[in-house]
């Protein structure tokens, strides 16, 4: 007779890729039901968008199917993320969020905004409930690249309720301000604005909130990271040397508040001619993933440079729903999945593992990093 105990066993073969432990040892099993040879069971991970919640899916079924007396497997795939959640101080807000990222760039005109948007709507299309703070207050452009076409709802408390475009809630500046009006405001206004956004916006539950942060290292960044509860921050740089400058002192700045680096992603990383098929390294390559690694972060991949980014953006609609099958769209994609792990393995281990993540992606080749 098959026994709760035996499923356990063999379940025990199966381990996360990234945290090197076996699911039922980080208690991804529940629920275990036996009825005669038929077996089911829950397996619930820590994220809806975990990029190898298939294979684990599969890899339990084949464990279970393969002992004698089993006739079939079902396999409940959730997620449960409170297991994640972690407020330290900030004043207990946010409470509903899991992940708050902060994506950064040294300078402007790298394309933070977009690899933002991209990445919120990637995460999104991948089951994870999302959120994103448009908190370059002078420059918002998320109302524009992400086609929202509603205001936000304010109730009596004068709470803000964001509105959704993609599967994504979206507040930024750009919703309280005329299209052509340039917002002239002292550094004490504009973080006022950002405590705000923090404060009275209600969010509701969601795995992650990105926040969208201006170039630089002023007034935003420090009361953003002294106000809410950060889980890590993003770079994005482009592969020249002035921009990788730049990159460097955004992530020292992350150093110095105590908000570790989730990785680097490299935006306009080469250009495909569409005529000739040759790859055109029009701004260099493979600098961030080189200052990546001599800084001891994850490099989480490049994206390249196509025209469909750029008429996704302006139409409202990101490269990753309106070209998913574009290189661009697909390099999207593969840097949430990288995300998400990097986020994964950080809260797991409190950091301790961040830095084998990093090693882990010096051991590919360079064409690969790049």
């Amino acid at each position: 007779m098959l026994n709760q105990e035996q499923i356990l066993q063999a379940l025990k073969v199966v381990m996360d890729p990234d945290l090197h432990k076996d699911i039922v040892t980080l208690g991804f099993i529940q629920n275990v039901n036996i009825d005669g040879g038929k077996v089911d069971f829950d397996l619930v991970l820590t994220t809806p968008a975990c990029p190898v919640k298939d294979k684990l899916r599969d890899a339990a079924e084949s464990a279970v199917k393969a002992l004698p007396g089993v006739t079939s497997v079902e396999v409940r795939l959730s997620a449960d993320t409170s297991k994640q959640t972690k407020h330290v101080g900030k004043d207990e807000v946010l409470t509903g969020v899991t992940h708050v990222i902060a994506i950064s760039s040294g300078k402007g005109g790298v394309g933070k905004s977009t690899v933002t948007a991209n990445l919120a709507c990637a995460l999104a299309k991948n089951g994870a409930k999302v959120g994103l703070m448009d908190a370059d207050i002078y420059g918002p452009s998320q109302v524009m690249m992400l086609g929202v076409g509603d205001d936000p709802e304010i109730d009596d408390d004068k709470k803000l309720y964001p509105p959704t475009a993609h599967g994504v809630k979206v507040i930024s500046m750009a919703m309280f301000s005329q299209d052509d009006a340039a917002v002239v405001w002292r550094g004490p206004m504009v973080a006022q604005m950002v405590q705000n956004f923090i404060r009275q916006v209600e969010w509701g539950t969601l795995d992650y909130l990105l926040i969208d942060l201006p170039p630089g290292t002023g007034d935003v960044q420090l009361t953003l990271t002294q106000s809410a509860p950060l889980s890590g921050a993003l770079i994005v740089s482009t592969p020249q040397d002035v921009a990788l400058l730049d990159a460097r002192k955004g992530l020292r700045m992350f150093e110095k508040v105590s908000v570790p680096v989730l990785g680097m992603v490299e935006n306009m990383s080469g250009f495909v001619c569409d005529g000739c098929g040759k790859k055109h390294d029009i701004f260099k390559s493979g600098g961030a993933s080189r200052v990546s690694r001599a800084l001891g972060v994850p490099y989480l991949g490049g994206i390249p440079l196509e025209p469909a980014v750029v008429q996704g953006g302006d139409a409202g609609v990101p490269v990753v729903l309106s070209h998913p099958e574009s290189e661009s769209a697909k390099a999207f994609e593969a840097i949430a999945e990288q995300l998400v792990r990097s986020v994964s393995i950080l809260k797991a281990t409190e950091g301790s593992s961040l830095r084998d993540f990093t090693i882990q992606w010096e051991t590919l080749p360079e064409e690969e990093l790049a």
